[in-house]
């Protein structure tokens, strides 16, 4: 099942309903959402930790997630929110990235579509990292690098 624009927007509102509910109270939250190739939708979010380099990103949830269901991840976002409740698309970190490469170059992930960053525009993995390290070592490049 590919993504459609509803069901693209479908996990955009998943993952602003995980931060309208989770941190109601909280102002400035954030929270991440995929799409899986069976329609799926996965939302995660990241623990406050003492320690703040042992945060992880919002996504690592539903990447886990998906990987215990055995299922392929379509699309992938992260949004924050601030305390005027706008929300601002966060474009995946190169960790996150990585963990993606591995659903191949068309997951589509979002990124911030306009100059204030509330604008969701969605782009392949492919476009948003097109110098992928792994193609400079040929025997270890998957496939879907090569084409």
């Amino acid at each position: 099942m590919p993504a459609t624009p509803e069901s693209l927007e479908s996990t955009l509102a998943e993952c602003r309903d995980l931060i309208a509910t989770r941190f109601a109270a909280d102002e400035s939250r954030g929270a991440a959402a995929v799409l899986l190739d069976d329609g799926t939708i996965l939302t995660g979010t990241s623990p406050d930790f003492l320690n703040s380099s042992t945060t992880l990103c919002h996504e690592a949830e539903p990447y886990c997630a998906a990987f215990r269901l055995d299922r392929r991840i379509l699309a992938s976002v992260c949004l924050h929110r601030f305390e005027d409740g706008r929300h601002v698309v966060l474009s995946p970190c190169g960790v996150c990235r990585e963990r993606l490469a591995g659903h191949g170059p068309d997951v589509l992930v979002a990124v911030p579509g306009s100059s204030d960053g509330t604008e969701v525009r969605w782009v392949t993995l492919r476009e948003a990292l097109p110098h992928y390290w792994l193609t400079v070592i040929p025997e270890e490049v998957p496939d879907w690098v090569r084409n």
